[in-house]
């Protein structure tokens, strides 16, 4: 099983089941005659405090494979750097524990943050993606900048095609984790 472990992009915010990247993703796998499930465990709204609050849930279905994507909330909240990276730190720690494979999701901010702000907040990831030697999409939008109809009118979720983008980004850092 491959958890995606994540906040309101995974979660798949403002769409129709079987519109999230969890989704699109689960049919590129079984495109490609992979045998996994995919589970959304995404919340709309989820902070890395909760990622840590929540990750029991994770462990006790005993993937092989977690995708974990949060930290878009802290940052678009605020939240001291340093705290994001202490909580996406232990969350990390725990699968790597628990002995699952994991590959880091990043996500950037809205300019309006201000360049300093938003470095700091890509090293984040950066840096426990190396700490951790995860597999590590630095960001998970980077194939769907500028096509049109990949974002909802919030100007933050990704619409049904941004998540099919999502998943194509996604899947070549996945697929050396996979075994058919």
């Amino acid at each position: 099983m491959i958890v995606c472990y994540g906040d309101s992009i995974t979660a798949g915010y403002g769409l129709n089941s079987g519109q999230s990247y969890p989704d699109a993703l689960q049919r590129d796998l079984d495109q490609r005659s992979y045998t996994y499930k995919v589970s959304n465990m995404g919340t709309s709204g989820a902070t890395t405090k909760d990622a840590v609050a929540n990750i029991r849930s994770v462990l006790e279905t005993h993937p092989a494979i977690a995708i974990v994507e949060f930290g878009g909330n802290d940052g678009l909240r605020g939240l001291p750097l340093e705290q994001t990276r202490k909580n996406l730190d232990a969350v990390l720690t725990a699968l790597d524990s628990a002995h699952i494979k994991v590959l880091l999701a990043g996500i950037t901010l809205p300019p309006n943050y201000g360049q300093d702000y938003i470095s700091a907040f890509d090293q984040v990831y950066r840096d426990l993606a190396a700490k951790h030697h995860t597999a590590f999409v630095p960001m998970i939008y980077k194939d769907l900048v500028n096509v049109p109809g990949t974002i909802q009118g919030d100007g933050i979720h990704p619409t049904a095609k941004g998540s099919e983008i999502i998943a194509k980004t996604m899947l070549p850092v996945l697929s050396p984790l996979l075994h058919k």
